[in-house]
């Protein structure tokens, strides 16, 4: 039988958005400080030639895939629906300097953890699953992305 272990990395940025055609505040531009648990799951290495035996994964390789994947991306960057009059203001941004991401999606808490979730399942060595996000957005709002839940 083998031995599934979950390993975990945490990581933090600070993005700004608008959420278009939204009912209140955040229809205006914002920003959150968001934390980021990415959870993997998978078995050890059992090969002892290996330099990464009884690793899951090495958390620098998963720390690598995160960074360059979503943190480095998200991270002091405004992020807007490409897909609403937001484009106008985002272009205005854009102009004068700023950090600006166009998605084809609202950018709420749900909609970035599927989008995080499709990025960094890609990135994985073949052995290591994503087994779940947790973005957190403010200290007592956040949103879940579980595999389990997404088969």
């Amino acid at each position: 039988m083998s031995n599934h272990i979950r390993i975990t990395k945490q990581f933090a940025f600070e993005t700004g958005h608008a959420l278009y055609g939204y009912d209140g505040k955040c229809k205006n531009v914002h920003g959150h400080s968001y934390k980021l648990s990415v959870t993997v799951i998978g078995t050890p290495i059992t090969d002892s030639n290996n330099v990464k035996f009884g690793m899951v994964i090495d958390f620098s390789d998963l720390k690598k895939i995160v960074k360059e994947e979503i943190v480095n991306v998200f991270d002091h960057a405004t992020v807007f629906n490409k897909n609403t009059p937001h484009v106008e203001l985002a272009k205005e941004l854009q102009d004068r300097g700023h950090n600006v991401l166009l998605v084809d999606y609202q950018p709420t808490s749900e909609m970035m953890v599927i989008d995080f979730a499709k990025k960094i399942k890609k990135r994985l060595p073949s052995h290591v699953s994503l087994h779940s996000l947790k973005l957190q957005e403010t200290e007592s709002s956040f949103a879940e992305w579980f595999a389990y839940d997404n088969i």
